[in-house]
């Protein structure tokens, strides 16, 4: 019996099948961009019930996935099946769901087979290559195969220690399953998402169309994360560009209130790269908290931290071509380090000017006055602004490369994630020049959660350079890599 006919209007209909824990929630997950559909956990058996879950398009529901229960004794299973009297396999299937073993001995697999047979256009049999092909895999393949539904086998954990992907390759082409794909649920390869799809297209012909738009709209949905992504980067760095902290000379001689004033100005450009990295989370439907960025082990904080450490700065500055002098700074009244700040006399005449430009001559004369009367004011160096880039940057590449099933946080480490291609890091820092001159482009007050978000800050001049930023940034994020 074929398939059932469906207008190409309704969504497709996968059922989602294969042995127990072999990552078939851990796969919907991350095709879905779902973090919280259905358990993932090592426990055998913890899926035990048929459950739908959506991919939806442009608003609309595209793909109807059906995660079902593990298959547990296929080899019974299939021993029993060819005791019952019927004219063709997919008949004894039915048979057996129609009789009292389908309730008691085999009821999961039972809900397997009903699935795929009632619900479902195709399934997906997804593996875990790092077990060997056993007799009951084979079973559960001939099963499979009894229920006259196309069936597309998915390998996963690949890129494990151990994987025997190319025994499981050999087991599944002797299985007359000659269309396979790739993909690591954890760890997805960069195109992998679109060529199952694509794939799918040589078992349900008649449902190539749909599939096509499917991987069109799919593409069309990573370029919108890439664009949503480079955005919360420019407006990071915008940010931390604009910052100024004044503070009267007399209390700036003071080591205490210096060290204080030093940290808050810290705090508050980790604020604003901690409000980046949740902004990144959300841009690639990870929770807050789903990473943990640390680009050097051996120091003991956050990853924050880091953007102030003076052996990252000075590889930073040299990567701008300022020399090995960058983030070694001294305080000018105290003996207080200002690693990626620098210390000025109130303002320069410059930023001076780019300020009175979009807030009249009265903030203009507060300057200057606070200049005669000896203001100190701390901004952040471009090593400070380099650093950030390169980690965001970093992080949203990391971001697009990581399924929606792991279950540990994302150790972001930072290696082999520099600046490549055909983007200067100097040109990122050089663009964000007009930022300095306007403090009032820095977003809210970092720290008030949703009250800073509903901020604006700097009008149209500043939306200007974020989405031109932006632009410049992309090539930071793209990925080029593909399954082998």
């Amino acid at each position: 019996m074929t398939a059932p006919d469906h207008p190409v209007t309704e969504p497709l209909r996968i059922a989602v099948v294969g042995h127990t824990n072999a990552g078939k929630t851990s796969l919907l997950r991350t095709l879905t961009r779902n973090v919280d559909f259905g358990e993932v956990s090592d426990r055998p058996g913890t899926t035990r019930h048929a459950e739908a879950i959506d991919l939806r398009l442009a608003g609309a529901t595209a793909v109807r996935f059906i995660d079902t229960p593990g298959l547990e004794d296929s080899v019974a299973l299939l021993e029993y099946l060819n005791t019952l009297q019927a004219d063709t396999r997919p008949a004894r299937v039915r048979a057996f769901l129609q009789g009292p073993e389908a309730r008691e001995v085999f009821e999961q697999e039972a809900k397997v087979l009903r699935a795929l047979l009632e619900q479902a256009d195709a399934a997906m049999y997804v593996v875990d290559t790092r077990e060997p092909v056993l007799p009951k895999h084979r079973a559960e393949l001939e099963i499979l195969t009894w229920c006259a539904r196309p069936v597309m086998p998915v390998l996963n954990f690949v890129r494990a220690p151990g994987s025997r992907h190319a025994e499981w390759q050999r087991a599944l082409l002797e299985a007359n399953l000659h269309a396979q794909v790739q993909f690591d649920a954890v760890a997805p390869f960069v195109g992998a998402e679109r060529t199952l799809y694509g794939d799918l297209a040589t078992l349900l012909p008649a449902r190539r169309a749909q599939l096509g738009e499917i991987v069109d709209a799919l593409a069309l949905e990573a370029a919108d994360r890439q664009q949503a992504a480079a955005r919360v980067v420019a407006e990071a760095l915008v940010d931390v560009a604009a910052m100024r902290r004044s503070i009267d000379a007399d209390e700036f001689a003071d080591p205490l209130r210096q060290k204080a004033f030093v940290r808050a100005f810290q705090d508050d450009v980790r604020r604003h790269a901690r409000r980046a990295v949740d902004d990144l989370l959300a841009v690639y439907a990870f929770r807050p908290g789903d990473a943990e960025l640390e680009t050097i082990p051996e120091l003991a904080g956050r990853w924050e931290d880091d953007l102030f450490n003076p052996e990252a700065l000075v590889e930073a500055g040299k990567k701008l071509g300022l020399g090995a002098v960058i983030g070694a700074g001294l305080g000018a009244v105290a003996d207080v380090a200002l690693a990626g700040l620098s210390l000025g006399a109130a303002t320069t005449l410059g930023a001076t000017l780019g300020g009175a430009i979009s807030g009249g001559w009265r903030p203009l004369w507060r300057k200057l006055e606070n200049r005669l009367n000896g203001v100190q004011e701390l901004t952040a160096e471009d090593a400070v602004l380099a650093l950030l880039a390169e980690h965001l940057a970093g992080l949203a590449r990391a971001l697009e490369q990581r399924g929606h099933a792991a279950m540990g946080r994302l150790r972001y480490t930072g290696e082999g994630q520099g600046v490549e291609g055909d983007v200067r890091l100097e040109d990122v820092i050089g663009a964000l020049a007009p930022a300095r001159g306007h403090p009032d482009w820095e977003r809210g007050e970092p720290g008030l959660g949703a009250k800073w978000l509903g901020r604006e800050a700097g009008g149209e001049d500043r939306r200007e350079l974020v989405q031109a930023l932006a632009r410049q940034l992309r090539p930071l994020l793209t990925i080029e890599t593909s399954p082998e």
